[in-house]
């Protein structure tokens, strides 16, 4: 029997992404459009920004807690004549997957630099775990996509899986016993939003947010290169804020800067350090 001894605990053990704003599709862009056509079908305008907000979230808590704000909550109670109901979230959720599955081929390119970060991680001997707010039909179109790109993670858990998504640490949970790995102070969560913070840091891991590449800034590549880089330094200070908020023990652009983040987690964890 492999036990492992103190020392071992000392030692990463894996990394765990998120996938949209993280590995693939910079500036999570994919499910921004559907969610506000989604909403439009049913008489209610949504902006792009209302809709970003609780990113990361599974899709059902994120179409619950966009029905929860006072101004889409008075919109829809005038358009159907009675409140937002969990009833209408089941309804909204069944025609949003669908919408979402179709379009999210169109935002599958990786984000520069994630899938050779990934190589290295594998070669420095770590298991690469994943977790999304997406559910398994939507992964069903995005994993083979993926795959064909090179990126194939030894762990994939979706929201819907399990009892509750992000922010409880189930699906970390269940990525642990996946990948076999323990104790979570071993394991980095790398994600580009708060709540996906939040799963890593309530399942007693290290985290790591990305500023730039995610939903903290919401731009796609060729928006974000575009800027001049003033206005690239104020947005990415924004999007630093809220990530730390969140709890980020450490906040970098993308994944491509990954690897200076995990040689300090390995110091630290060396000298007894804990997340």
């Amino acid at each position: 029997m492999n036990n492992m001894t103190s020392t071992d605990h000392n030692q990463l053990t894996a990394v765990v992404f998120d996938w949209a704003g993280t590995i693939l599709d910079f500036g999570s862009c994919a499910p921004m459009g559907a969610f506000v056509r989604l909403f439009d079908k049913f008489g209610v305008q949504l902006t792009i920004d209302e809709a970003r907000d609780p990113m990361g979230m599974a899709k059902w808590d994120h179409i619950h807690a966009l029905g929860a704000l006072p101004r889409i909550a008075a919109q829809w109670a005038a358009a159907h004549g009675k409140p937002f109901s969990d009833a209408d979230v089941d309804h909204l959720y069944e025609v949003f997957t669908p919408m979402n599955a179709a379009v999210v081929a169109d935002f599958a390119g990786f984000i520069p630099g994630a899938v050779e970060m990934v190589n290295t991680l594998r070669a420095r001997g770590l298991k690469i775990g994943s977790t999304t707010g997406y559910n398994r039909p939507i992964m069903d179109v995005v994993t083979p996509i993926a795959a064909k790109g090179g990126y194939v993670p030894d762990s994939l858990v979706c929201a819907g899986d399990l009892a509750a998504g992000r922010p409880s640490p189930l699906m970390m949970y269940r990525t642990f016993a996946d990948l076999g790995v323990w104790p979570p102070h071993t394991v980095v969560k790398v994600d580009d939003t708060g709540v996906g913070l939040e799963e890593g840091l309530n399942a007693g891991t290290w985290a790591v947010g990305l500023a730039v590449s995610g939903n903290a800034v919401g731009l796609n590549l060729a928006d974000w290169q575009a800027l001049d880089k003033a206005r690239q330094q104020t947005l990415r200070e924004e999007a630093t804020a809220k990530l730390k908020a969140a709890g980020a023990h450490y906040v970098i652009d993308s994944v491509a800067d990954l690897l200076p983040v995990l040689d300090d987690i390995a110091r630290r964890l060396a000298l007894g350090q804990r997340p």
